[in-house]
């Protein structure tokens, strides 16, 4: 046996190359492919579609092509299509013409262009970074492809999605493994609540069975019974890591456990292939239920671009039984007019790529402006009643005129209504609208994006906010992203409710504030409900208006406090004409101190105020609504008369709230001095111990102090 047979024997049992299977494999031969074991050429159309054409029953080159591959002639020009772009997009990248980062799918072509086939108008398709081929094979738009990579402003996101980053006509893609799936969960849960025929259709590789996520939404597309097709293309590797180190049990037993039936095909045999996936798609849309269509295939190429350390010699070996190598190596006349089309082609989408503008960065919002205009203060208005009644009532209204609205989180339906009973009452009134889920923060926030996209406005309650950093990636990756990475093709309209904040003896990790982790990210916006404007109004409006990815901070002691307009004795309340206001109680004398709190630590720092009333140390109090992103300018306005910051926040100090607001004043040169403090919980886990709980978090003789410190300096 020579070394080279050796190698590939060893890459068979490894990955069962269909050369190796036949006992008379060689290269340049019809072997362990072809249904026809006396014809050399490669996938001699069976007789019975002998005859048959294209859709528009062209004959001619069409007809000579289909004879060859025994596919749809059209279906052989995506495949080649996928080639060739793929192919020119890496002489691009070794040229210079080309940064960043390419996934070619090379090798595994016919799995898009199968499942692509036997999809309809109203589909949605979610990829991965590997999305050039199923991009192509649903869309037909090498010249926006092309463009998008180049960096161009013509490219279909604009130049700023890239490679792994696209969107046009409901199909999507994003780069990071795993979270892509409950995205497209909630693109199926759409097509169910729409009624219809639509699904949606994810693509993931074998490596992503290694992340929980992709488990979590099988168990509620399956549970919820959502039109959703996954499509693992399994080519036996993740990256650089052969399958056989990473992968317990099978494939199939992984979607069997979900009750979730699959179905086998591989890209050696493209004619079942595309038979297979044509039958799979019409169960999804028939039953309205899931299924997985598992795609045994090979990557030909590098994971990107040069990053392979699989032997050559087993590379070598799939190379030589792909069909399209196989088709390539003897082209017949047909075929090599079909490939100078291509070509043609793709030399005028370069073309015209290199002539378009390169995309420019967006402008950053963050400095403050040399000259802002004056802040514009208005009374408070409102009823006062419970917090928690309040949140209710208005989820209730708010559902009651948009069907568009959804309500997903743990234990929200009836009788339980929620842990802190703000549901109460909405699952009996809305049904479906209103839905319990598994403990699956991850996929539940992943399926509120897909909903979202879809033009759904979804509102995903997080039990505690201490678990709000499992769904960090669909927060963070997802849902923070699509709306700039897509170029302004979609909005992402989910709320994310969460309840935060300690003093309730629940111990380390149900007492937290986490939302500094989550504040300044780019497109997104971050509420806090308090005391002093009605977060009744402020949902009301937020369901209507809403255009982004919104946190709401809850503070778990306010849902029993009762919301109130009234300034106290001495004062003056306002708030500023924007949707989500800026409170303001200014004392009637010329304050010495400004004090910005939000959340559940406002009733805190009124009382603390009130108690440095009899210190004769007046002092403005600024209450943010929206601390993301920061209307800076009621607290420029106030800082530039008192020349004094006290900020209150429940979380940890370092890089929080109070750390970004200081550090902005201090740029902003309309200020020309600050003295600052800041008032926030001790550097360690919130201990369960009422005593050491009071000790290690913010109180109303802390608070004291700091502001006598700080005026006393």
């Amino acid at each position: 046996m020579t070394f080279i047979q050796a190698q590939r024997k060893q890459a068979a049992r490894r990955r069962q190359a269909p050369s190796v299977h036949h006992p008379s494999a060689r290269a340049g031969h019809n072997v362990g492919i072809s249904r026809s074991s006396n014809d050399a050429r490669p996938w001699v159309i069976p007789a019975n579609l002998l005859g048959q054409t294209d859709h528009d029953g062209s004959a001619g080159d069409g007809d000579v092509l289909g004879r060859e591959l025994g596919v749809r002639p059209r279906l052989l020009a995506k495949a080649l299509t996928i080639r060739r772009t793929e192919e020119r997009l890496l002489k691009l990248f070794a040229d210079g013409r080309v940064s960043g980062t390419l996934h070619t799918c090379i090798g595994q072509e016919w799995a898009g262009v199968a499942v692509a086939d036997a999809l309809k108008k109203g589909d949605f398709v979610f990829s991965n970074h590997r999305c050039h081929g199923h991009y192509l094979a649903r869309t037909g738009d090498i010249e926006g492809l092309i463009a998008e990579i180049m960096g161009r402003s013509t490219g279909v996101c604009g130049g700023k999605g890239g490679s792994q980053h696209l969107c046009k006509d409901g199909f999507f893609s994003n780069g990071i493994q795993g979270g892509i799936v409950p995205v497209a969960a909630g693109l199926a849960m759409a097509r169910r609540l729409d009624g219809g025929s639509n699904i949606a259709v994810v693509f993931i590789g074998d490596g992503t069975l290694g992340q929980g996520v992709v488990y979590e939404t099988m168990n509620i597309a399956a549970k919820w019974s959502l039109p959703l097709l996954f499509v693992l293309e399994d080519n036996g590797i993740s990256q650089s890591t052969c399958q056989d180190e990473t992968l317990s049990g099978s494939i199939k037993g992984r979607a069997y456990a979900f009750g979730i039936d699959v179905r086998s095909a591989d890209t050696w045999d493209p004619p079942e292939l595309v038979n297979v996936a044509a039958a799979a798609i019409r169960h999804v849309r028939q039953t309205r239920h899931p299924l997985l269509l598992h795609v045994r295939t090979y990557r030909l190429k590098a994971h990107s671009k040069g990053d392979d350390t699989r032997e050559i010699e087993e590379v070598q070996a799939f190379a030589e039984t792909d069909t399209l190598n196989r088709l390539l190596n003897d082209p017949s006349e047909p075929v090599l007019n079909l490939i100078e089309k291509i070509d043609r082609r793709l030399d005028e989408a370069v073309r015209l790529a290199e002539q378009a503008q390169l995309t420019q960065p967006a402008g950053s919002s963050d400095q403050a402006p040399a000259q802002a205009e004056a802040v514009e203060w208005r009374p408070l208005d409102f009823r006062p009643q419970r917090i928690v009644d309040a949140i209710r009532t208005a989820l209730d209204e708010s559902m009651a005129e948009d069907r568009r609205i959804v309500l997903m989180g743990e234990d929200l339906c009836d009788p339980y209504g929620g842990a802190f009973k703000v549901t109460a009452g909405l699952s009996s009134k809305y049904g479906n609208r209103v839905r319990n889920t598994p403990i699956s923060e991850a996929a539940i926030v992943g399926i509120g994006n897909g909903l979202a996209i879809a033009g759904f406005k979804p509102v995903v309650e997080i039990m505690f906010g201490d678990f709000v950093m499992l769904a960090a990636d669909q927060i963070i990756n997802q849902a923070a992203k699509f709306a700039d990475m897509y170029n302004g093709q979609v909005q992402v309209p989910i709320i994310i409710r969460t309840p935060m904040g300690g003093y309730r003896g629940y111990g380390p990790t149900h007492s937290q504030s986490l939302e500094k982790h989550l504040l300044g990210l780019p497109g997104t916006r971050v509420l806090a409900i308090h005391t002093r404007y009605c977060p009744g109004d402020m949902y009301r409006r937020l369901l209507e208006s809403i255009d982004r990815p919104t946190l709401v901070i809850e503070n778990k002691m306010l849902y029993g406090q009762r919301t109130n307009p009234e300034a106290p004795a001495g004062s003056v309340i306002t708030a500023t004409a924007t949707d989500f206001p800026t409170i303001r109680i200014a004392p009637e004398s010329e304050p010495s101190l400004t004090v910005v709190a939000y959340g559940g630590l406002v009733p805190m720092a009124e009382a603390a105020i009130e108690s440095l009333i009899d210190e004769d140390v007046a002092c403005d109090l600024l209450i943010p609504t929206q601390l993301y992103p920061l209307d800076i300018e009621p607290i420029v306005e106030s800082v530039a008369r008192t020349g004094r910051i006290l900020v209150i926040e429940e979380g940890q100090g370092f890089a929080g709230f109070g750390s970004e607001l200081i550090a902005r004043l201090t740029e902003d040169r309309r200020i020309p001095s600050l003295q600052a403090r800041r008032v926030h919980a001790s550097p360690c886990a919130i201990p369960a111990s009422k005593p050491a709980e009071s000790a290690a978090l913010p109180s109303t003789r802390s608070i004291l102090n700091a502001a006598l410190q700080l005026v006393l300096e």
